[in-house]
């Protein structure tokens, strides 16, 4: 059978960094997306890059299945199925929720109180959980001496006290070590900073990407790289990257979902009322085992209530 062209539409134009040391982070054009009041059977996502690709999967495997809703549930119109996707970080997740210009904001970390308050009648989906690993690449010189750092010398990394690799280990070559963060105003970096800089910054040298997977090949191609990396991102390079004990804590699942790993967090749908019947029939995919399928095959962890 010919297939038609589906409906699925994912805006993620990422703007590159102006330079290496840029603190400016990724950002999403917003100009070409579609207006969400004119398709009101339409679903819209915005927000964070690592659960982006995790529902781009789903809604094109969802879109390709029944093409038009009347296929998903006979009591619903006879219209395409069109699933739009916006990658912009989890601060614009919640942002367009809270303006109207989506139905559910995807969100790699908790939803802060004052952002709850801002958002009516507020409802959070679970959809995986990921973590942060401290990561550096395969041939490493601190893989010479250590797999494990402790919590006192990653801060001293990345606020910049210890410059070369010798600094954290004497052994070590002198060599000047390549801190990569995601953009200090994201998802991600609040969660680093929450749980291992606390009140130190990092420093105003590190190399901040606009995506997980960009902090991902910068470490693949720079052996003095480190950086913290999604549990899902590593996991799917672990041939090129090696994830590095915390306090001697491994970046494991079973370290991760029984809470000793503290850089651990939850995968979010962030929603703003009841969902719709179409919007609830494309969740109980996204939560149901189809779904859960995709986001273990993309190296994160099932949501707990799905197992």
């Amino acid at each position: 059978m010919k297939k038609r062209l589906l409906s699925f539409v994912v805006f993620s134009m990422v703007l590159g960094l102006a330079g290496c040391n840029s603190k400016g982070g990724g950002e999403t054009d917003q100009s070409a997306a579609p207006d969400k009041a004119a398709d009101t059977s339409a679903i819209y996502f915005n927000g964070s890059s690592t659960l982006t690709p995790v529902i781009n999967t789903i809604a094109a495997s969802f879109n390709e299945e029944y093409e038009t809703w009347d296929k998903v549930d006979s009591s619903f119109e006879e219209a395409p199925i069109s699933i739009y996707v916006a990658s912009g970080g989890s601060g614009q997740g919640v942002a367009t929720l809270i303006d109207g210009t989506t139905s559910f904001g995807m969100v790699a970390r908790e939803v802060k109180d004052e952002e709850k308050k801002k958002i009516k009648d507020e409802k959070e989906y679970l959809v995986g959980i990921d973590a942060l690993a401290i990561t550096v690449n395969k041939e490493s010189p601190l893989l010479e001496r250590t797999d494990d750092l402790t919590t006192d010398q990653v801060i001293k990394i990345f606020s910049g006290e210890y410059k070369t690799w010798q600094e954290v280990d004497s052994s070590l070559p002198a060599d000047d070590i390549v801190v990569l963060t995601r953009d200090v105003s994201g998802g991600a970096h609040e969660v680093f900073q929450k749980n291992i800089m606390k009140d130190v910054d990092v420093s105003a040298d590190v190399i901040q990407a606009p995506t997980m997977g960009g902090l991902v090949e910068k470490i693949i191609d720079n052996k003095n790289a480190i950086g913290y990396a999604s549990y899902g991102v590593a996991s799917q390079n672990e041939d090129k990257l090696v994830k590095l004990k915390l306090d001697g804590v491994a970046c494991t699942e079973e370290n991760i979902t029984g809470g000793n790993y503290i850089l651990q967090r939850p995968l979010l749908l962030v929603g703003s009322g009841e969902p719709t019947e179409q919007q609830q029939a494309f969740l109980d995919v996204v939560l149901g085992e189809e779904g859960q399928a995709v986001v273990e095959e993309q190296g994160f962890i099932r949501s707990q209530s799905s197992k």
